[in-house]
């Protein structure tokens, strides 16, 4: 069986800066803008990126077309005001989204940042535990659609063996892009 682990330090996505990523103007709290999940710019020995950064658009920009290199998902969100308590930013539609999409990404930082958003959708009952599998890679959990047919295959979904300190850390920047406080604006 393959040791499979991600550290913490592939993990850079951070929160708004509260600034414009195509101008650098200010966004201004309680406008819209578009929080976007993409490639690092940074690579690793072998030049595989390391992992996914947060970049936040004025609605103006990205209306314009402007995109970032290496665009993986984005959602529409609005400037928290200072001193705003912290608040979701992406909802369980976007999070599902962004689950489907890690489904064909072989990179083992991405299959443990979707194990640990599987694990989210669990607990928020978007995703339901139907069972364990084992397998030469490991012990794959299947889930299933709040909803779905149940005619449909699960969805299997391969343990990456974190470390808890590990899953902690993925967990912590997976709330960063899911949420945003005062700091912003």
């Amino acid at each position: 069986m393959k040791q499979r682990s991600a550290t913490s330090s592939g993990y850079q996505l951070g929160k708004s800066t509260g600034a414009c990523a195509a101008s650098g103007r200010p966004l201004e709290p309680g406008t819209p803008c578009i929080a976007a999940l993409c490639e690092s710019e940074e690579a690793d020995s072998q030049g595989n990126p390391l992992g996914l950064v947060r970049h936040d658009f004025s609605i103006e920009a990205w209306e314009s077309g402007i995109r970032p290199d290496g665009l993986f998902s984005w959602w529409r969100s609005t400037v928290a005001p200072p001193g705003g308590k912290r608040r979701l930013l992406v909802d369980d539609d976007s999070l599902m989204d962004l689950f489907d999409r890690l489904a064909e990404d072989e990179d083992e930082r991405r299959q443990a940042f979707r194990w640990v958003l599987g694990l989210i959708l669990v607990r928020k009952k978007m995703l339901r535990l139907e069972g364990t599998t084992p397998s030469e890679e490991g012990v794959r959990f299947l889930l299933r659609r709040r909803g779905s047919d149940p005619e449909l295959p699960p969805i299997e979904l391969l343990d990456p063996q974190l470390t808890e300190d590990d899953a902690r850390a993925i967990a912590d920047e997976l709330g960063e892009i899911m949420a945003d406080d005062d700091s912003t604006g």
